[in-house]
């Protein structure tokens, strides 16, 4: 009998050593896969997000030319492109140009600083000292500089991170374009697949939470990036009609503000203290007038757009945006209401159901008088 199950034994010892060195390779192939994929995440998670919101825009695209999928996708792409290139150009070329008239101006000794405006000094606490320092930089720019240059530097440096990691985000983000037009075309083929998939996790409701979710990701780009972009386009207008330079790169700052859930008041609040700085009282009280309601009008404008034919509350999408924010950065603001959306669902049915469950117990139980 012992001769008889030794050769059993080293069947199934040999057994586990091959199971093993299989799940091993396996498991190297998995892991080799995931560091590859892993700097790209972003990328095709931002590609994704953008399919999903404009795929409205390109199934209607593609039906008014005879349903040339091919080009709608690429008519979409060279517009996201020049909407996320279009701004670090602008910003280079801005750059460049203020950095050679400095060296000019440097060069050639004319590198003064204007007067510091007459009403600068009439507000409380901080007018003083800024207008003190604003002449001491008029009348003596070197000896300004040798005094304040750590902390300007400082200030220049973190300014020129932050400048620089938008830059960087913005390339990223046009690569995801990229990426997105070729996933426009096969679009409903992938989406029945990824049903399918979660049918297979969240069983039998799967396919409805991926719905949910593009439906999630298209309100919220709607409620964030649109608003955002109309607060923008109504903060550029208030700054051309008063005259008030430098009016588009304020506004494309607006529009980043907006959307990292900050707002524009961070730049309408100097722009106002300068109005009443250099303009008359009264010019100065209408454009202040109208500059609040212009900072405010995001908080009235967002649930009403990302609430359009959601049935999840607009809480749990509004704590999803801002709790997806803090938690992922600006990709966030959509991964952060899908995942909580999806979230809120499951819980609600989980309790739904087992409350149905107590009610069935009960009505069947004599004890609570089921019976007689």
């Amino acid at each position: 009998m012992a001769e008889k199950n030794e050769p059993n034994a080293k069947s199934q010892d040999s057994r586990i050593v091959d199971l093993a060195i299989r799940l091993m390779f396996l498991g190297l192939f998995i892991y080799s896969a995931i560091v590859m994929v892993t700097p790209l995440a972003s990328i095709f998670i931002w590609a994704v997000i953008l399919c999903v919101a404009v795929y409205p825009a390109f199934n209607w695209l593609q039906s008014k030319i005879g349903g040339r999928k091919g080009i709608a996708a690429t008519v979409l792409v060279l517009i996201g492109l020049a909407v996320t290139l279009g701004p670090i150009a602008s910003a280079v070329s801005g750059v460049a140009d203020l950095g050679a008239e400095f060296s000019e101006k440097a060069a050639a000794g004319t590198l003064k600083m204007p007067p510091p405006p007459e009403k600068l000094n009439d507000f409380p606490v901080v007018g003083p000292p800024l207008a003190e320092t604003w002449s001491m930089f008029e009348k003596n720019l070197d000896g300004a500089l040798a005094k304040f240059g750590p902390q300007i530097l400082g200030v220049t440096q973190t300014l020129f991170g932050k400048i620089l990691g938008i830059g960087v985000g913005l390339l990223g983000l046009a690569l995801s374009v990229i990426v997105m037009g070729a996933l426009l075309s096969p679009g409903p083929q992938l989406v029945v697949g990824v049903q399918n998939f979660a049918n297979r996790i969240f069983a039998p409701r799967g396919g409805e939470f991926v719905l949910m979710a593009g439906a999630t990701i298209q309100n919220v780009m709607k409620g964030v990036v649109g608003v955002a972009a109309i607060q923008a386009l109504v903060v550029w207008v208030l700054l051309k009609l008063f005259g008030i330079g430098s009016a588009t790169t304020l506004a494309f700052i607006c529009l980043i503000l907006s959307i990292i859930q900050i707002g524009p008041g961070l730049v309408l609040l100097p722009v106002v203290i300068y109005a009443w700085s250099t303009m008359t009282g009264g010019v100065a009280l209408i454009f202040t007038v109208l500059a609040v309601p212009v900072a405010i009008m995001d908080s009235f404008l967002r649930p009403v757009f990302i609430s359009q034919g959601l049935q999840t509350p607009m809480l749990v999408i509004l704590i999803g945006v801002l709790g997806g924010m803090m938690a992922y950065g600006l990709i966030g603001v959509f991964m952060g209401p899908v995942l909580f959306a999806v979230f809120y669902e499951l819980f609600s049915l989980w309790i739904n159901e087992g409350a149905a469950g107590d009610a069935d117990n009960a009505d069947g139980d004599p004890a609570a008088g089921g019976s007689e």
